[in-house]
């Protein structure tokens, strides 16, 4: 299949963001037409913007990428724009790839979708046996909805998908503002610029006991790109690096990378999220055959040095 994509179209929405850049780079690579049309050419919150890209474009898969996000803050202060827009923009495409019918529409979900207390690790058969932790829900159930869309349609209309929920995303091209910024980019700034300032301590939200499994962001490109080449079926597939780390142990070992020897100090009046978080990721190993490979030491490694050598655009404001 080293050919599959050679000559093929193929448009990556939010393909100028941190997770699709990498795979626009690995679809080129391939010897796939990759179009990553920006927000302000093609809003897919409103009706029509779709319909518009996918003419203009003809591709043969639409990998849908493109999310309003952020971290526990955001989901607290923006939950119905993180519902609303993420909703629209998977509805949208997901009509307008059936109604130009395009052979193939890879969708990203999230393991936010999963039930607060999932049993551990999170098997895709638990995806609905419960509501999602309450700070996660609203953009976690817009996912969902996602999935439901793609299933009825594959049954009534025969439209091919794939559907992919990743664990936490971290790496080089993460976002680093801290209006929407995960824990592992929050923490490494945090560091960062306390070892500058000579600090002597810094803040870390909740108790550090919650757990969350973190995959590195050229993992989950190669598993996408993967995906959209080989898979085609509405079941969901986790996609993670089957390691599951404690929030405290998350900071301690960014501490050491980052140089900073203060200390943490956790502060228990601000939320932990879900209480645990690791997935099973059998289901892409023998659907896709594919595992991931980074150690996590290394890939932190690598977020620090990108983060120091592009501070400015790590840490740009959302638009």
């Amino acid at each position: 299949m080293a050919d599959f994509w050679s000559g093929r179209s193929v448009v990556v929405t939010g393909g100028n963001g941190f997770l699709g850049r990498v795979v626009v780079r690995l679809l080129t690579e391939q010897g796939a037409k990759v179009a990553a049309p920006t927000h302000d050419a093609f809003d897919l919150t409103i009706p029509g913007a779709a319909d518009a890209m996918l003419a203009e474009f003809s591709p043969s898969h639409v990998i849908h990428l493109a999310a309003r996000v952020g971290g526990i803050g955001y989901n607290q202060v923006a939950p119905a724009p993180l519902y609303l827009d993420n909703l629209m923009m998977g509805t949208h495409i997901i009509e307008a790839t059936h109604k130009a019918g395009t052979e193939k529409t890879v969708l990203l979900g999230t393991v936010c979708s999963y039930p607060k207390f999932t049993p551990v690790p999170f098997r895709e058969e638990s995806f609905w046996d419960g509501f999602p932790e309450e700070t996660n829900a609203p953009y976690g159930i817009a996912k969902k909805a996602h999935l439901v869309h793609a299933q009825v349609n594959a049954q009534q209309y025969g439209q091919k998908f794939a559907y992919l929920i990743p664990t936490n995303l971290y790496g080089p091209g993460d976002k680093f503002h801290p209006a929407v910024s995960h824990v592992i980019p929050a923490l490494i700034k945090k560091c960062v610029e306390a070892k500058e300032a000579g600090e002597a301590f810094i803040d870390v939200w909740g108790t550090g006991a919650a757990s969350r499994e973190y995959l590195y962001v050229e993992d989950a490109a190669a598993a996408i790109v993967r995906a959209a080449e080989h898979h085609e079926g509405t079941e969901p597939i986790n996609l993670g690096s089957d390691r599951e780390i404690t929030i405290r142990e998350t900071a301690e070992t960014i501490a050491e990378v980052t140089g900073f020897t203060g200390t943490l100090q956790w502060d228990a009046s601000k939320p932990d999220g879900q209480p645990r978080r690791r997935i099973d990721p059998s289901r892409a190993e023998e659907l896709l055959g594919w595992k991931a490979t980074m150690n996590f030491r290394e890939g932190l490694q690598r977020t620090v040095e990108w983060y120091l050598a592009h501070r400015d655009e790590a840490e740009a404001a959302p638009r």
